[in-house]
């Protein structure tokens, strides 16, 4: 069994003031996911090791480019942009690809929507109220909220990319 180690994720500051603290949380799981995909083989980031789930290491990271693109971009901002890889048929598209998809695109559109995420909550108050609703509750959130979900649901997905990533090739880490 191979130990993977997260030496290039910085912890965040145990003491830190809150935006820091959730800044820091945020990007420490950011560099987790992409940590659990380091090294593989497109067609091993690919692999839904976990039947009969359809979660793929792949897939995780094309949700999370969707995921970073509405919470601070559509619902905060409310910017209307196309969606990524879902559409109105396959609402799980970002998990569903063919042969053809690449970790290379995967990880250049995650990036840009990290990117956009960054710069959509940059010098923004996290009691700020986004000027859209969501599409699935239809109420409103402060920036704050959308912060603390992404992080939740990174620190959620991050679980799955451990199971995927030692089903794959053994791999674990914390």
């Amino acid at each position: 069994m191979t130990t993977i180690s997260g030496s290039h994720r910085e912890e965040p500051s145990t003491t830190a003031a809150e935006r820091e603290m959730l800044d820091g949380w945020l990007d420490y799981h950011r560099a987790t996911l992409l940590w659990k995909c380091e090294g593989l083989q497109d067609e091993e980031l690919r692999r839904t090791p976990l039947a009969p789930s359809e979660l793929s290491l792949l897939g995780l990271v094309r949700h999370m480019a969707e995921v970073e693109r509405y919470w601070f971009r559509e619902v905060m901002l409310g910017e209307d942009l196309p969606e990524l890889y879902v559409t109105d048929e396959d609402r799980d598209g970002d998990f569903h690809f063919t042969e053809s998809a690449t970790w290379a695109e995967a990880e250049q559109v995650w990036r840009t929507e990290v990117e956009g995420a960054r710069q959509a909550a940059a010098g923004r108050s996290l009691d700020l109220v986004s000027k859209a609703e969501s599409h699935h509750r239809g109420e409103v959130f402060s920036l704050r909220w959308v912060y603390t979900h992404m992080i939740e649901e990174y620190a959620r997905h991050n679980g799955h990319a451990d199971l995927l990533r030692e089903r794959i090739d053994g791999a674990t880490g914390e």
